[in-house]
């Protein structure tokens, strides 16, 4: 370990210290790994680590997907780029299951099901021992049907499997240095449209545009819920004045009108995770 990385060691707070040993013994166990590496702060911490604890035994794979926002690629491969990671892009293939494109509840099963049966593929290719990825124990507490793809594949969650809940990780995060330890939560842009209502790649790339542009509006964590003709607009709740402005909310009246929504309306409970499970 560096100098630099004595001394973020040493900011570690107790309560994390034992998470985190855990997490590179688990890592160090494995020998080497292949990481599905979205970009957000789950993945960049056991990717980092991960580095730290095996060094060039570590492959990043980023699936490239209409799922995903765009922009969320290339802030990936900068992220990989500075931790010095070797990483490879490749497109995913959900949309070759029709169970997938039905959007039935068991969509995130077939998801996962697809996307890691290539990475271990690749992961066997390249000579890689364990394929890894990022959940943590709060996503247990959410309906999460591709566990049950992730466990039966064999791949493993090691920030899991060490203890680490998602406000562990954003604190190990930013006392590590990633400049995305606070980076607003991602799911796949399938998540906004009801199951049982079938995904197509239009309809992913409109709710991809509305939701850039209330980005770009300067809300922090923004999620468009597809009901048909409705768009269901969810900020968070400290959020809501700004939204609510007048200039504001003709300005997103209006762009999410002529993406081909009748009518525009807010979620009054605001952002929260998984709100179309229930």
């Amino acid at each position: 370990m560096t100098t630099t990385g004595k001394k973020k060691a040493d900011q570690i707070p107790t309560k994390l210290v034992g998470k985190y040993s855990r997490l590179k013994e688990i890592l160090q166990s494995m020998g080497s790994v292949l990481v599905a590496f979205s970009g957000g702060v789950d993945s960049s911490l056991l990717l980092w680590v991960a580095a730290e604890v095996l060094g060039d035994r570590v492959m990043a794979v980023i699936a490239s997907s209409p799922t995903y926002h765009r922009r969320e690629i290339g802030e990936a491969k900068k992220i990989a780029r500075n931790l010095k990671v070797k990483f490879m892009v490749i497109e995913s293939e959900e949309f070759q299951s029709d169970e997938f494109k039905k959007n039935t509840p068991l969509r995130c099963y077939y998801c996962k099901l697809s996307l890691f049966s290539q990475l271990q593929k690749i992961a066997r290719e390249q000579k890689l021992a364990q394929v890894v990825e990022g959940s943590n124990l709060d996503d247990d507490l959410d309906y999460r049907p591709g566990k049950k793809a992730i466990e039966q594949l064999g791949v493993r969650s090691p920030l899991k499997e060490a203890g680490f809940r998602k406000q562990d990780i954003r604190q190990l995060a930013r006392i590590l240095g990633l400049p995305n330890w606070n980076k607003p939560s991602m799911a796949c842009l399938a998540s906004r449209i009801p199951f049982n209502q079938p995904i197509e790649t239009d309809l992913l790339n409109r709710i991809a545009q509305g939701e850039e542009y209330l980005r770009q509006m300067g809300f922090s964590q923004v999620r468009l819920r597809h009901h048909g003709e409705i768009a269901r607009v969810e900020v968070e709740p400290e959020e809501f004045s700004l939204l609510m402005e007048d200039k504001n909310r003709q300005k997103i009246a209006h762009r999410l009108k002529k993406l081909g929504y009748r009518y525009v309306t807010v979620d009054m409970e605001g952002y929260r995770t998984g709100s179309l499970n229930p």
